[in-house]
């Protein structure tokens, strides 16, 4: 006589990780500080909550969430672009310079074209550079970085009539940023209108279904006819591209042409901290527009919440550098959970 013992699967233990592997853990790796720091600036500093503060925040911001959105389907494709503060800065010099050189609304018009274009050629260029002639993307960016920015001094001293920065504080062009249509700026709306369509373009379309693709097995990718060389000179073009319309933007506020290249720096890496810390995967293959815009405007409260509470500048970078350490150590957490 056989005695049979049917084992009842045990549902306690197959059905916990399958239920924590379901979780969107990169979304709440960003959403939930977003609001913990939202939440706790709001109720330390009653400045922070004024309508006054936040326009401020959003509108010193919109450049960098343009480049950023952009950037991100660089990431996502399996690139990486240092660059892209060079270029702003390069961007504004040439608008700059084409503005005070032709003058009138005719060197206006085609101070932002030549600017934007410019910008366009610079992203093109990388994305050949670092898919046909096979260059590591951060060496050839970087490399790239260098080059723009001496061009940028070389055409800032064409701009120049004397000694000092060239300024363009023509009405013209300024509207551009002193415009408020239904009370916001008109440079929040442009980074709008970019973040959604970029997000639409990433979320929703066959381009952006090849640059998850691409990221995350480029060989699969061509295996599966999907032009990996094209999608990821695309994704370098629109980086260029953003880049040069942040740089008009943000020439039009601040009329002297910025010609510092910390200033450069400080936008690549800031750029590149938000779009991590947004839950974007540094290997490729993984991420999110909306969360960049969230990584970018975390880190800006951040700062604007140290302004406002009157702690040491100093403390900034360490934050910041601990929070990037933190956002890469979960997208490995991540990489190995998902195996």
């Amino acid at each position: 006589m056989t005695n049979t013992t049917q084992v009842e699967p045990s549902s306690g233990v197959t059905s916990r990780p399958n239920f924590l592997r379901h979780i969107p853990w990169r979304s709440i790796a960003i959403v939930v500080p977003f609001l913990a720091v939202f939440i706790a600036l709001s109720i330390g500093s009653p400045a922070f909550l004024s309508p006054l503060n936040i326009g401020n925040v959003l509108d010193r911001q919109s450049g960098m969430l343009i480049v950023a959105a952009a950037s991100t389907l660089v990431l996502i494709a399996g690139g990486l672009d240092l660059s892209v503060g060079a270029t702003y800065m390069f961007t504004a010099v040439i608008c700059g310079t084409m503005i005070v050189k032709v003058g009138g609304v005719g060197g206006v018009a085609l101070g932002i074209i030549a600017g934007v274009l410019a910008g366009l050629i610079v992203g093109i260029i990388n994305g050949v550079i670092s898919t046909y002639l096979k260059i590591n993307p951060l060496i050839a960016t970087l490399a790239m970085s260098f080059i723009i920015l001496g061009a940028t001094k070389l055409v800032s001293q064409f701009g120049k009539t004397g000694v000092g920065q060239i300024r363009v504080d023509v009405e013209e062009f300024t509207w551009l940023a002193k415009t408020k249509p239904l009370g916001v700026s008109l440079p929040i709306w442009i980074a709008f209108v970019v973040v959604v369509i970029l997000g639409i373009v990433l979320w929703r379309t066959t381009f952006g279904r090849y640059v998850y693709a691409t990221g995350g097995n480029a060989e699969a990718a061509r295996l599966a006819g999907i032009r990996v060389n094209l999608v990821r000179i695309s994704t370098f073009a629109l980086a260029g591209l953003a880049a040069g319309l942040a740089g008009v933007i943000d020439l039009a506020r601040t009329p002297s042409v910025p010609e510092n290249d910390s200033i450069a720096t400080t936008l690549t890496f800031t750029v590149l901290a938000g779009i991590v810390v947004g839950g974007t995967s540094i290997l490729g293959g993984e991420g999110a527009v909306w969360r960049t815009v969230l990584g970018i405007l975390f880190i800006a409260m951040l700062y604007n919440g140290f302004t406002l509470l009157r702690i040491d500048p100093l403390f900034q970078g360490i934050a910041l550098g601990v929070i990037i350490l933190l956002a890469v150590g979960f997208d490995a957490w991540s990489k190995l959970r998902s195996r």
